[in-house]
C-alpha cells in the first residue's frame, strides 16, 4: 500500500466519506467520525486519527477505494466473494479472521484479511478444497490459469472452458485482489463481466434465431434450422449442450425475443448470454446429419439387448462410461457386457446385426 489509511482518511474528509457504515465530514466545528457503534463529533486532527486508527472500517473504506480494482464488475465480484452488501464490517472481518470460502464454478475462492486494510486471496479447484497445501502445485501467476484450464485431469483438451471437467491438483495463494479476478477471468473468461451485467439489468441477449442468422460460410448451413422443424431441433441441441452436467454456464438465450425453448437453462451462477461456438459447431454437424433421408432397418433383439443398447447410449451421453466397474456385469453398459453384444450381434464388417448401412 503506498499510503497509511488513517492519512488517506484525513485527506479525504474535506470531500466527506460514506461506506459501509462509516461516516466522516470535515465540519466548522470539527471532524465528525460515526460508525454503527461509535459517534464522536468536534474533532481535532489527533482525535479523528485515534478513532480512526482502532476502527475497522477505516481500513475497509481503504481496500474498497484504494486496493482494490475500480473497474465495476470487478469490484462487485469482490465485494460479493466477503458479501460486502449483506454484512456489515465487523460481522464480515470476523469472518475475515477465519478465511470466507465462496465458489465461482468449479472454482473456490478463498479470502482473508491481510492487516486490517488489506485483503489475501487463495484459489483452488472445489473437488481440492480439503486437500493439504503441500499436495497442491502453487501457482504465482494469475495468467498460469490459462494452461491450466486446457486440459481435464485426463490430459484431455477442453474445448469449452466452462465445461465442468476443469482439471484439479493446484494452488493459487496469497494473491492480490487483482490477480485473484485476473486468474478467475483466464479460467472462466467473461464470466465475471456478464454476471455483473445480469446484476445491472444490463445484460445483451443474442438468441438462437439472431446468432444463426449471421452464421456464414461453412456454418451457414445452421440457418436452415428456423422456426417450424427447426425450432424442435434447437430444442435438442440445447438439452445436448446446455444441461448443467455439460456446461456451469445457465443458459439466457432463447429462440428469440418471443419465444422460450422448452429445455431449461441450467443453475450455473453466471448466465450465458448467446449459442457458443461449440453449440454451434456442433449444430452444423447435426444439420447435416439431419439431412439425411431416414431408411427403415429391422434387427432382432431381446428384451434385455434392447434395454443395454439404450443404457450403453445413456452411459456415454452423461459421461459415465469409464466409471462403470469392470466387474460390474448388471450394468447394461458394462464393458465386459458391451463387447459381448458386439461379438453376438456384430458381422466382421461391423455391422449391426449382419444389415448393412444403406447410403
Amino acid at each position: 500500500m503506498d499510503e497509511d489509511p488513517v492519512d488517506a482518511l484525513v485527506a479525504t474528509a474535506p470531500d466527506g466519506i460514506a461506506f459501509d457504515g462509516l461516516r466522516v465530514e470535515d465540519d466548522p466545528e470539527g471532524y465528525v467520525f460515526e460508525t454503527p457503534d461509535t459517534a464522536a463529533g468536534g474533532l481535532d486532527e489527533a482525535g479523528l486519527r485515534e478513532l480512526a486508527a482502532e476502527d475497522p472500517h477505516v481500513g475497509n473504506w481503504y481496500f474498497w477505494h484504494a486496493v482494490a480494482p475500480q473497474t465495476d464488475a470487478r469490484w462487485a465480484f469482490l465485494r460479493w466473494l466477503e458479501g460486502a452488501d449483506e454484512h456489515g464490517v465487523p460481522a464480515r472481518y470476523d469472518a475475515l479472521a477465519d478465511g470466507l470460502a465462496t465458489e465461482w464454478g468449479q472454482l473456490q475462492v478463498s479470502v482473508s484479511l491481510d492487516g486490517s486494510a488489506g485483503r489475501s486471496y487463495d484459489l483452488r479447484h472445489v473437488d481440492d478444497a480439503g486437500t493439504p497445501t503441500e499436495e497442491l502445485d502453487a501457482h504465482n501467476d494469475p495468467l498460469d490459469a490459462r494452461e491450466l484450464a486446457k486440459l481435464d485431469d485426463d490430459g484431455d483438451y477442453r474445448p469449452l472452458k466452462t465445461a465442468p471437467s476443469l482439471q484439479t491438483g493446484w494452488r493459487f495463494p496469497g494473491m492480490g485482489s487483482a490477480d485473484v479476478v485476473e486468474a478467475v477471468h483466464a479460467f472462466y473468461p467473461a464470466t465475471v463481466q456478464n454476471w455483473h451485467r445480469e446484476r445491472e439489468g444490463d445484460l445483451d441477449i443474442d438468441h438462437w434465431h439472431e446468432t444463426v442468422s449471421r452464421q456464414t460460410g461453412i456454418y451457414g448451413v445452421v440457418r436452415t434450422w428456423d422456426r417450424g422443424e427447426g425450432y424442435e431441433h434447437v430444442n435438442w441441441v440445447a438439452e445436448a449442450c446446455c444441461d448443467d452436467s455439460q456446461c456451469l454456464k445457465r443458459r439466457e438465450w432463447e429462440y428469440d425475443d418471443e419465444t422460450d425453448l422448452d429445455v431449461g437453462g441450467g443453475d450455473g451462477e453466471f448466465p450465458c448470454r448467446e449459442p457458443c461456438s461449440l453449440v454451434i459447431a456442433a449444430a452444423r454437424q447435426w444439420t447435416k446429419l439431419e439431412g439425411e433421408e431416414t431408411r427403415t432397418y429391422e434387427f432382432e433383439l431381446t428384451p434385455s439387448e434392447k434395454e443395454q443398447v439404450e443404457a450403453i447410449v445413456d452411459a456415454v451421453a452423461d459421461g459415465r462410461a469409464d466409471d462403470i466397474r469392470e466387474a460390474d456385469v448388471y450394468d447394461g453398459a458394462n464393458r465386459y457386457r458391451t463387447r459381448f453384444l458386439r461379438a453376438k450381434l456384430f458381422d466382421d464388417e461391423g455391422n449391426l446385426a449382419g444389415v448393412e448401412t444403406d447410403d
